[in-house]
């Protein structure tokens, strides 16, 4: 065999190995997004679970705002829905999107619920309701973390697969850009909710 041939095989070799580790690497990252959806999946459902104690704590004192804790069980089950849904297809653009409307109705319904609450000493002195706005508080911030772990990884993988000369092994696989979980561009639903009492 001659240099020349040799020197193909070699060169040919080399574009080979570096082409399947371009793509492990983008598989790895795909997963590491998938993961860390799980984590935020796990902090939503330890939210979702909460709030029903919140609600039934709360109904005893109030009363006469059962459409105020109707609110929330309904938005608190649709977020829930959207929420398997996204699990269920993490990379999923649509079905991110549709947690996303969730959350801001969920977040918004415990918004009014919490207000409505202030308007009670006795519930807000119930210890029941104070621990249970401490958990659901501690969550809230569980879920932030996570997101944040979310998105860095999206930006990660994000950016491997538009850089050159991963993006050949990345459209050629069909390695998509995948969506961060945004936060809402509104004042008011930036606000975080309040959940001290």
């Amino acid at each position: 065999m001659s240099v020349t041939l040799w020197v193909m095989l070699a060169v040919c070799l080399a574009v080979f190995f570096w082409a399947v580790g371009a793509y492990n690497r983008l598989v790895r990252l795909k997963n590491a997004i998938a993961n860390a959806f799980g984590q935020i999946d796990v902090q939503l459902k330890r939210r979702y679970d909460l709030i029903p104690n919140l609600v039934e704590v709360a109904r005893k004192y109030l009363a006469h705002e059962s459409e105020t804790l109707e609110a929330v069980i309904a938005a608190r089950n649709q977020a829930r829905t959207a929420e398997q849904a996204a699990a269920a297809s993490p990379l999923n653009a649509g079905a991110l999107g549709a947690l996303a409307g969730a959350e801001q109705l969920l977040g918004g319904a415990l918004g009014r619920l919490f207000a409505v609450a202030e308007a009670y000493p006795d519930l807000k002195a119930d210890q029941t309701m104070r621990e249970l706005s401490e958990e659901l508080a501690s969550t809230e911030n569980r879920i932030g973390f996570a997101r944040q772990a979310y998105n860095d990884h999206v930006l990660e993988f994000n950016d491997a697969a538009a850089q050159f000369p991963t993006l050949i092994v990345a459209r050629l696989f069909t390695f998509l850009p995948q969506d961060m979980l945004a936060s809402t561009t509104s004042e008011v639903e930036r606000a975080p909710v309040k959940v001290a009492f």
